[in-house]
C-alpha cells in the first residue's frame, strides 16, 4: 500500500498540572506540548491521525515555540515531495522523517506519531500491531505514579492521595538534595504500607551522593525496583560506578537517546536498563529499534515519557505493547493533569491501563 501525506498541522497543547513538576533541573505548571494533527490518504481513502510533541525544559532543548517552527518547517519539506514517502515499509517513512527533521526529536516523535496513527487507522488496526506485526503484544501495564520533588509534607500527602486511589509503586524525583531525598523516601515509607519506590534523579547526583541515598534506602528497608539516571547524562564512568556498587537496577535515561549512545553504555556497562521515550528518540520508530538492540543486549527497558497528556502516553503505551510489556511501565503523567484534551486509547482502574482494540491509537480530541 502507497501513502501519500496530505496535510500536517499543529497547535499547542497547554495543559494545567495538579502540583507543579519539579525534578533535580528544573520544573513546569504545565504540559509544554504541542498536537499534531496529519491526514493520508492511499487509493482515494483518507485518514487522520494524532501525535503530541511534548517538550520538559531543560531535559529537551526543544520548546512550544521551537516545535512548532521545527513542525512547520518539515512539513513543507514533507508536502513539497508530493508525500510520495510513506509506504507500508516502515523504514522509508522513518528515513524521510530523519532528513526532515535533523536534531529536532521532539517536533519529528509529534509527526511520526500521528502520521503512524493515520496510516494504522487506514490499515483498521491498533498502532502497536502495525508497529510489530505477529509479536506477542502485551495491552495491559501497571504504571507507578510520579512524586515531584517538594516540602515533604507534601510528598507525603501526595503520595496518600495517590495510595486512595490503588496505586502502589511510586516514582520519586530526587537529586536535589540528597539529605532531603532520604527524609522523604522514610517520611513517605512510614506513612503507607506495602509500598515500592523508583528513584530519578534526572542527572542530580555525584556517585558519592548517589551511593548515600541507596545505602540509605537500605538502612529504612525501602524497595526500590530501580534507580533511574543517578548521574550527569555524558559521565558514563559515574553511571558505571553507582552501576557495579548496588543491586537495584540502575536505568539510563537522559543518557540514551540513540543506538550509538546506546552502545557506549553497553560498552561501558554504565547502567542495566534504558528508559525509552519517544520524545528524546525521536518517535516510535527509533524507539521500537533502541528497545529491541537493549533487549538483545540483556538490559531492562523502562517506558516512559516527559510530562505527557493521554495523547502522549497512549503512543508510549503502544510501543510498551509492541516490545511485548517492559519490565517497568512509566505512563502516568497524564494523571497529573486538572484536565484532559483527549479521549480514548486506554482504560483504567487506578494504575491498571489497557489500551483499547480500535484502529491508530484510538484517541480523539476533547472538543
Amino acid at each position: 500500500m502507497r501513502v501519500r501525506i496530505e496535510a500536517i498541522d499543529r497547535r499547542p497543547l497547554l495543559l494545567p498540572l495538579r502540583v507543579p513538576f519539579v525534578i533535580a533541573s528544573g520544573e513546569v505548571a504545565t504540559t509544554r506540548a504541542v498536537e499534531v494533527e496529519a491526514t493520508v490518504s492511499s487509493e482515494g481513502v483518507t485518514a487522520t491521525g494524532l501525535g503530541e510533541a511534548a517538550a520538559l525544559p531543560p531535559v529537551t532543548h526543544e520548546d512550544v515555540d521551537d516545535i512548532i517552527k521545527n513542525i512547520d518547517q518539515a512539513a513543507r519539506s514533507l508536502l513539497a515531495s508530493e508525500g510520495d514517502i510513506a509506504p507500508e515499509h516502515a523504514k522509508t517513512l522513518m528515513f524521510a522523517l530523519d532528513r526532515a527533521f535533523e536534531g529536532t526529536p521532539v517536533a519529528r516523535a509529534g509527526v511520526e506519531v500521528a502520521l503512524l496513527d493515520a496510516i494504522a487507522r487506514l490499515e483498521k488496526m491498533p498502532l502497536y500491531r502495525w508497529l510489530r506485526p505477529g509479536a506477542k503484544h502485551k495491552t495491559t501495564f501497571l504504571t507507578d505514579i510520579t512524586l515531584s520533588i517538594g516540602p515533604i509534607a507534601s510528598m507525603v500527602a501526595e503520595a496518600q492521595t495517590w495510595h486512595a486511589r490503588g496505586f502502589r509503586c511510586f516514582k520519586v524525583k530526587v537529586g536535589r538534595d540528597v539529605d532531603h531525598d532520604i527524609q522523604a523516601l522514610g517520611a513517605i515509607a512510614k506513612t503507607l504500607d506495602g509500598v515500592s519506590f523508583r528513584l530519578d534523579a534526572n542527572a542530580g547526583f555525584s556517585v558519592k551522593d548517589a551511593l548515600s541515598l541507596m545505602a540509605a534506602a537500605k538502612r529504612l528497608s525501602l524497595r526500590v525496583e530501580c534507580f533511574e539516571q543517578p548521574c550527569a547524562a555524558h559521565d558514563l564512568d559515574a553511571m558505571a560506578q553507582v552501576t557495579s556498587a548496588i543491586d537495584v537496577p540502575v536505568i539510563a535515561d537522559e543518557s540514551v537517546s540513540s543506538m550509538r549512545e546506546l552502545d557506549a553504555i553497553v560498552k561501558a556497562k554504565a547502567a542495566d536498563g534504558v528508559n525509552l521515550k519517544l520524545t528524546k528518540m525521536g518517535g516510535p520508530l527509533h524507539a521500537l529499534r533502541i528497545g529491541v538492540a537493549a533487549q538483545h543486549a540483556g538490559l531492562k527497558l523502562m517506558m516512559g515519557g516527559m510530562v505527557e497528556s493521554r495523547l502522549g502516553m497512549t503512543s508510549a503505551a503502544h510501543v510498551d505493547a509492541a516490545l511485548g510489556g517492559v519490565d517497568f511501565a512509566d505512563l502516568d503523567t497524564a494523571f497529573l493533569l486538572t484536565k484532559e484534551g483527549h479521549r480514548g486509547g486506554y482504560t483504567n482502574e487506578g494504575p491498571r491501563l489497557t489500551l483499547t482494540d480500535g484502529p491508530g491509537l484510538d484517541v480523539t480530541r476533547l472538543t
